[in-house]
């Protein structure tokens, strides 16, 4: 969805706007900058954003934190957290950020896949011993207080909640895309490839959750 380029000429790294994106239509950013040192920024700066609610010990980091997010705007740290493993704090926050995008792009079209899961028999299953799922709008929230570095609620229980809500649109997109089969094959496949994103993204999410309660999540 979004591609940068890198550089060979030395230089102080540029930063730009990637275009929003949903996790629907989810691929990570191309190489840029040194790899080592891009995970070492996109670690401390997850850390010092969930933590800032909370406990943060380092005010530095804290500080060049919110300096960052004030002149570059959330999108400069998300951008590089787009190429962190997908089950750590970094990879974590990026489908939070994916998922606020999502919402925020495209709200009516998230709220039917929603509604179409909701209303599905299975959801029950989809999401069994999971936190109830929120809504788009709540989700948005959630999600704008967790990259505000404003949430101090559980996080294990933010990320569950919010693999919940993947699996409930991703029910409602195949439940879709099983009436459209026959109208319209191509949107029904892609409703049915996005479904199948939306549930890895889940299955991350879910992963980081319990990594999170073991203090096994960085």
């Amino acid at each position: 969805m979004s591609e940068q380029a890198g550089s060979s000429t030395p230089g102080p790294p540029r930063h730009h706007k990637p275009k929003p994106f949903a996790p629907i239509d989810f691929e990570p950013f191309a190489g840029g900058a040194d790899p080592a040192r891009v995970s070492e920024a996109a670690h401390l700066a997850a850390q010092a954003l969930v933590r800032r609610g909370r406990d943060s010990d380092d005010p530095v980091v804290t500080k060049r934190l919110v300096k960052l997010a004030d002149e570059q705007g959330l999108e400069a740290i998300a951008e590089m957290w787009a190429e962190s493993p997908a089950r750590s704090l970094p990879g974590a926050l990026w489908r939070l950020y994916a998922l606020r995008a999502a919402t925020i792009q495209d709200p009516e079209r998230i709220s039917v896949y929603f509604k179409a899961g909701k209303d599905t028999a299975q959801v029950s299953h989809v999401v069994a011993g999971a936190a109830e799922p929120p809504g788009a709008e709540e989700m948005k929230s959630m999600a704008d207080a967790i990259l505000s570095g404003a949430f101090d609620g559980e996080f294990d229980v933010a990320l569950e909640r919010s693999a919940a809500f993947c699996r409930v649109v991703a029910l409602g997109q195949a439940t879709l895309a099983d009436g459209a089969e026959h109208g319209n094959e191509g949107h029904a496949s892609k409703l049915t490839r996005n479904s199948h994103l939306l549930v890895k993204t889940a299955e991350d999410l879910e992963h980081a959750a319990n990594a999170w309660r073991l203090g096994e999540l960085d």
